[in-house]
This record gives C-alpha cells, sequence and structure tokens, in this order.
C-alpha cells in the first residue's frame, strides 16, 4: 500500500523522519540515551518478573492476577513499540523509518494504548464484583469468563485503530515526511500529510474519546459502587482490608490517566512543540515504569512471590529460621 504523494503521483513511497525533540542539543543525547534505556529495562525486568511471579505461584493464581499478568504483558508490548527507536534515533542518529514501519508502529502504539484503557475497566470490574457481591465471585469470576473479558479487551483494541491508521495511510505525503515527535504518532503523521486534516483529526479525536473517557467512566462506576459497598461495613479493619485490595489498582488507573492528561495538556496548551513532544513520550513510559513499582510495594502477594524468585536462598534461610 502507498500513500499518494503531494503532486498526486504514487510512483514511490514516501521516507519518515523522525525529527525526535527539536530543541534537544547534541550534547544531550547520550545522557538521555541511558535514561530512556534505564527505564526500558526496568519496564522489562519489573513487569516480566511479574508475570513469572504470578505463573509459578499458586497463591497468585486469582482473577485479580491474571488481569494483572495481561497488564504487565501490555506494558512490555507498549514500550517495545516506541521505545526500541527513540534509543537508536538518540545513539545512532537513526532517523528514518519506512512507510509500512511508521504504519504498523503507530497501529501498535496505539492497539496496546487501547488494550491498557480496556483492561484496567476489567480490573476494576473484578474489584468490584469481589467486594459488592463476594458470596457470587467464584460463580461470576471463572476461569472461561476471566479468559473471555481479557480476550474482548484484547480484541476489540486491535481493531478500534484499524480505520484511522488505514485511512491516515491513505493521505498524500512528500517524498520525505518530517514528524514532529520520537515515534510514529497518528497525530502527528496526520500534521506532516498535505491532504486536508480536519476529518483524520476529528477522527482521532472520536477515538481518544471512546477510548479515554469511556473506560474511564466504567472505572469510576465501579468504584462508586466499592465505596458505598465498603461504607457499609461496620469494622474499621474490614474497611482497611477492602480498601487495600484496592489501592494497587487505583494507582495504576490514576498514573494511566494522568499520563493521558500531561500529553493532552502540553497538546492543547499554548507550549512549545517541545512540550507536546516530551508529552508523549511521557504517555509512553510513565505507566509501564510505575505499574510493577505500584505493585511490588503495594500488593504482598506479589512481593513476596518476586522475592522469592530474585532470592530463593535468603527466603528459603528465614523460612528454616
Amino acid at each position: 500500500m502507498y500513500a499518494s504523494a503531494c503532486n498526486g503521483s504514487k510512483d514511490s513511497s514516501p521516507i519518515f523522519y523522525l525529527v525526535g525533540i527539536p530543541s534537544l542539543q547534541d550534547v544531550f543525547f547520550l545522557p538521555v540515551f541511558f535514561t530512556f534505556l534505564s527505564f526500558y529495562l526496568l519496564i522489562l525486568v519489573g513487569n516480566a518478573l511479574i508475570l513469572v511471579a504470578v505463573v509459578i505461584e499458586p497463591r497468585l493464581h486469582k482473577p485479580m492476577y491474571f488481569f494483572l499478568i495481561n497488564l504487565s504483558a501490555l506494558d512490555i508490548l507498549f514500550t517495545t513499540s516506541t521505545v526500541p527507536k527513540m534509543l537508536s534515533l538518540l545513539l545512532l542518529g537513526d532517523h528514518y523509518l519506512s512507510f509500512s514501519a511508521c504504519f504498523l508502529q503507530m497501529y501498535l502504539f496505539h492497539s496496546f494504548s487501547c488494550s491498557e484503557a480496556f483492561i484496567l475497566v476489567v480490573m476494576a470490574y473484578d474489584r468490584y464484583v469481589a467486594i459488592c457481591r463476594p458470596l457470587h465471585y467464584p460463580v461470576l469470576m471463572t476461569p472461561q469468563t476471566n479468559a473471555a473479558l481479557a480476550a474482548s479487551a484484547w480484541l476489540t483494541a486491535l481493531l478500534l485503530p484499524i480505520p484511522a491508521v488505514v485511512q491516515t495511510s491513505h493521505m498524500a505525503f512528500d517524498s520525505t515526511v518530517y514528524i514532529y515527535n520520537c515515534f510514529c504518532d497518528h497525530l502527528a503523521v496526520v500534521q506532516a500529510s498535505c491532504s486536508d486534516t480536519t476529518p483524520q483529526t476529528f477522527m482521532g479525536f472520536c477515538i481518544a474519546m471512546v477510548v479515554s473517557f469511556l473506560p474511564l467512566l466504567l472505572v469510576l462506576l465501579s468504584y462508586a459502587h466499592i465505596l458505598a459497598s465498603v461504607l457499609r461495613i461496620s469494622s474499621q479493619e474490614g474497611r482497611s482490608k477492602a480498601f487495600s485490595t484496592c489501592s494497587s489498582h487505583l494507582l495504576v488507573v490514576g498514573t494511566y490517566y494522568s499520563s493521558i492528561a500531561i500529553a493532552y495538556v502540553a497538546y492543547r496548551a499554548d507550549l512549545p512543540l517541545d512540550f507536546h513532544i516530551v508529552g508523549n513520550v511521557v504517555f509512553a513510559i510513565l505507566t509501564p515504569v510505575l505499574n510493577p513499582l505500584i505493585y511490588t510495594l503495594r500488593n504482598k502477594d506479589v512481593k513476596a512471590a518476586i522475592t522469592k524468585i530474585a532470592c530463593p536462598q535468603d527466603l528459603g534461610h528465614h523460612e528454616d529460621l
């Protein structure tokens, strides 16, 4: 599939040039590279540890942790769709992407972002059933139901960006397309086109509303019911225990939507282009970095399982004592 050139020709496929952060001086490329590399390694190691811990630890074979490993897998895929290219850009000056590579990156980035929003909704529903309908929890949250919920979140997210990506690929571009971003974000590619950008900008806005606000509304609705149920618990200990089971998920939701808010404000506010680009980078990195830290520090079961994997000898020594 080839996009139309600005002169109407379809003889060649355009090449995309990632500008990166325009005002970033060469002397800072290496420090920023090592910063991004550290974040990326932390994302890979942290989320991989959660995946392994949940799979091998029988105590974690529960619906809540099944959805957690979906979230961890998403974080790895989400960052891998963009960060390696950012690292190559900073270290090697590799600014170019082919037409197919750019649109594949765009599709994967937005698909995995959508998947994360939907998985967070499923996790909120899991907490709602556990706290508001505890007697029905084993019946409602069966392994088959859990798999169906997760598969629905993934499938919906994989299908949702297709219309925007396909239509954007048919827009007209120069032979060399300058993308003012560190990766092929939908809006940045649309703005680089020679075509009328209004229809694609509107479509992108509509999809963003569906992906951002509808899941947020469902999460808030779940937690409104959870809060009402918790407030009806008479004992302080019971309330604390109920809230503690939701704290990690609430922090992750807060982090995810905070990163969206940062990216949105950076785009809408009258700020230099660099702030818009950095806002997108924050969205691509912040949540995947913090998710494993939140679940490791806030969840005792996950923390114990990861400690068992990382320091099996020390754990065995303490058990002997």
